[in-house]
């Protein structure tokens, strides 16, 4: 007998498929929709946050997602919103600041 014939309640008491659950945090479709969405997922992954990014450009008639794991859902919404609230002009001011640093090197 297996771990996974049996009771049936004793397999669901120890099923932890709910603690890798995914929630998306964006969703966007169109011309510019996987630049968004690969934007969307280097703000989250730039800030700690594990993210997935689903689409296909050969398939442009589907959406590109960004989901994360549903226990930091939360934060990667407040991240994104804070993002969204800075805009353009805090990206070139991060960019700048990078530049600014010894030893950094500018992009081939």
């Amino acid at each position: 007998m297996n771990e996974y014939s049996g009771d049936n309640e004793a397999a669901v008491a120890g099923d932890i498929s709910h603690d890798l659950d995914l929630a998306t945090v964006f969703e966007s479709q169109g011309a510019e929709g996987e630049m968004e969405a690969m934007a969307v997922h280097g703000v989250l992954v730039a800030n700690g946050i594990d993210a997935v990014l689903m689409g296909s450009s050969s398939l442009p008639n589907l959406p590109f997602i960004v989901k994360v794991p549903l226990e930091t859902q939360a934060e990667a919404q407040r991240l994104l919103a804070e993002a969204q609230a800075a805009g353009p002009a805090a990206a070139d001011e991060a960019e700048q600041a990078g530049e600014a640093e010894p030893g950094a090197t500018a992009p081939l």
